[in-house]
């Protein structure tokens, strides 16, 4: 394909930070080892299916790189991925007839490509000498030449790339240009119009920061934020009360006071649909799809200690985890238990006084968080999600009291997985009614909430895209 100079690449994400000089010579050392670290986790994802932050998690575990060389296999990782599509894209652009490449090599260009458009900090030709180590280090040797040649026209001919046009076909244009499956793309749209699928799928937060909640049974705000500047972290409070966001933070599970029990990792949207549940000392409570168990956390807390909360999951290593939240918070009335919720269990139609319904979903809310969960989604797997919600609610639905709090909630922003799941679900239970959150909201979000449920948007809200609703049963 020949470059046409009309249109020129969008700005980096960093195109404030220092500019790039030209620098001979490899990488030190522990570049290198940073760059298979991140290569074999993107093989993992790519061969295996998995799922991008466990397999990051298990090989940093393995590995014995500093800090520094850790946050540069992070950023590879979840770069590489973010922009796969692209970064393809690109890449194709200049292999002509060539574009049906080994695997490994194709991971390898990919991670080249994304040092080169969208890292500041690495010089172009240190990108491209990596690359080819890591070319040859993986037996691949007679591909070696293949990849400095490729690298090296994209830095040559990166300022004279011609990128899609959106008025000549939208799907197309937001596919490329934010690395968003077509079909994805199309969903999008098709729920909100092309303007704010656009917002959605080009939202990258300026500083990348991670909330966290003291555990209000153990350790009060003030206590936490004292903990926090003796560990030299900066912070701001987030918008749902209670809840900090803590910048450039490293890895918070190390510290002694997450280990104690003393604070929570979570999301504002994770914990503003638990609360949402309203959850008073000495009640019977449901988390039905409960792992890894922020969310019965939060109930927990919330009822004192008291009372119980059944936090189910289907999978038995989930239900590990849940577990291991309880323990490490010191919350003795969850009860983590392997259940299917969508399975109807008459004998406990009637006995709870809340259930919150943390359905399965497409995670089209928290793709800037998880990148990986974009190339998931389809038209077809929606449907089925919607299915298994729907089941979930109709099972759930019979065991709350009248007089009892249902909550529905999911991390999409699709609404055939929200307010359309919802308004069916109230034409088959005429005893439930929605109940409005915004006098329990923060003032930033009360105006936001319709007449069936909030919907949180990531590039809106500065927090996960979630869907809200609190039900009443009459």
């Amino acid at each position: 394909m020949a470059f046409d100079g009309s249109k020129r690449l969008p700005p980096r994400r960093n195109a404030g930070g220092p500019r790039k000089h030209a620098g001979p010579g490899p990488a030190k050392a522990s570049g290198l080892v940073s760059r298979r670290v991140a290569l074999d986790t993107l093989l993992d994802v790519e061969r295996d299916g998995a799922y991008a932050s466990l397999a990051l998690e298990k090989r940093l575990d393995r590995s014995a790189l500093s800090e520094r060389d850790r946050a540069l296999a992070t950023r590879l990782v979840y770069g590489t991925i973010e922009n796969r599509i692209q970064l393809d894209w690109l890449i194709d652009q200049l292999l002509e007839e060539n574009k049906d490449l080994d695997p490994v090599l194709r991971v390898i260009l990919r991670m080249g490509a994304y040092q080169i458009f969208k890292l500041d900090r690495v010089p172009d030709m240190a990108a491209v000498n990596e690359s080819v180590t890591l070319v040859r280090s993986m037996g691949l040797e007679s591909y070696t030449g293949l990849a400095n040649a490729v690298l090296r026209n994209l830095i040559r001919k990166k300022d004279e790339i011609v990128w899609p046009k959106p008025q000549e076909d939208p799907v197309r244009y937001l596919s490329i240009l934010f690395s968003a499956p077509e079909e994805l793309c199309r969903l999008l749209i098709d729920a909100w119009g092309e303007h704010t699928a656009l917002e959605i799928l080009r939202y990258r937060p300026e500083t990348r920061t991670i909330d966290v909640r003291p555990n209000t049974l153990r350790c009060t705000a003030e206590r936490l934020l004292r903990l926090m500047a003796e560990e030299g972290l900066v912070w701001h409070e987030g918008v749902v009360p209670g809840v900090y966001k803590v910048e450039s933070a490293g890895d918070l599970t190390k510290l002694r006071a997450f280990q104690n029990g003393l604070f929570t990792i979570q999301g504002e949207s994770s914990v503003l649909a638990a609360r949402a549940v309203g959850a008073r000392p000495g009640q019977t409570v449901l988390d039905a799809c409960a792992a890894p168990g922020g969310k019965s956390a939060v109930l927990a807390e919330d009822m004192k200690g008291s009372g119980r909360v059944f936090a189910w999951d289907t999978h038995a290593h989930r239900v590990e985890l849940i577990q291991k939240t309880a323990k490490r918070l010191f919350l003795d009335n969850v009860r983590p238990m392997l259940r299917d919720a969508a399975q109807p269990r008459p004998e406990m139609n009637g006995t709870l006084d809340a259930a919150l319904v943390d359905a399965p979903c497409s995670g089209t809310g928290v793709m800037t968080e998880k990148p990986d969960l974009k190339y998931r989604v389809t038209a077809e797997g929606v449907r089925s999600l919607c299915e298994t919600q729907k089941s979930i609610l109709d099972a759930v639905a019979p065991m709350v009291k009248p007089g009892g709090t249902l909550v529905y909630s999911t991390c999409s922003v699709l609404p055939q997985e929200n307010e359309e799941q919802i308004r069916a679900f109230l034409q088959r239970h005429d005893e439930y009614e929605v109940r409005p959150l915004a006098g329990e909201l923060p003032a930033a979000l009360a105006a936001l909430e319709g007449d069936c449920g909030l919907q949180l948007f990531a590039h809106r809200d500065g927090m996960d895209g979630f869907y809200i609703c609190r039900l009443h049963r009459k």
